[in-house]
């Protein structure tokens, strides 16, 4: 009995979890439109944020691997939206950081994302919201730690 509840509360996770990623990356890329992909949002969002950052900690943020990053950032640079900046103390370490352009486009795309997020969010009341938020940071790092080989919190 404690089993069957176990593989039904796992069948629901996963149905549930991949059903919300891909109607919530189409929703996201819908707002997008067709000038930036998904991860060319999520690119550009991440190194709004830090100002400047290395494809190297793009792609250990992302978990993908270097070449995935640089296909990434090859797009986003000949798009003019991102410039690529060489360490002077070590010319192999280049920082990327987002144009005027860059910054423009993102600011619509973020916009028009906000947007959506904000219709969707106003359907729950605060501790709907807090509780859902509460728990999603708790599976992060949940999932952080399994990637790291230990699941204790």
């Amino acid at each position: 009995m404690y089993n069957s509840k176990i593989q039904e509360l796992i069948n629901r996770y996963i149905r549930v979890s991949f059903s919300v990623t891909k109607k919530a990356e189409f929703l996201i890329k819908d707002q997008i439109g067709s000038d930036l992909t998904y991860d060319q949002h999520y690119t550009l969002r991440y190194i709004r944020q830090k100002q400047n950052c290395t494809s190297t900690e793009l792609a250990e943020i992302f978990a993908v691997n270097k070449s995935a990053v640089t296909a990434i950032i090859t797009r986003l640079a000949d798009k003019g939206l991102i410039d690529r900046t060489r360490d002077e103390r070590d010319r192999r370490v280049v920082y990327l950081s987002l144009t005027d352009k860059g910054d423009a486009l993102f600011n619509e795309c973020e916009e028009r994302v906000h947007q959506l997020v904000e219709n969707i969010m106003t359907q729950f009341n605060d501790e709907e919201i807090n509780s859902f938020i509460n728990t999603y940071e708790k599976l992060e790092k949940l999932l952080d730690n399994a990637k790291e080989g230990r699941m204790t919190e």
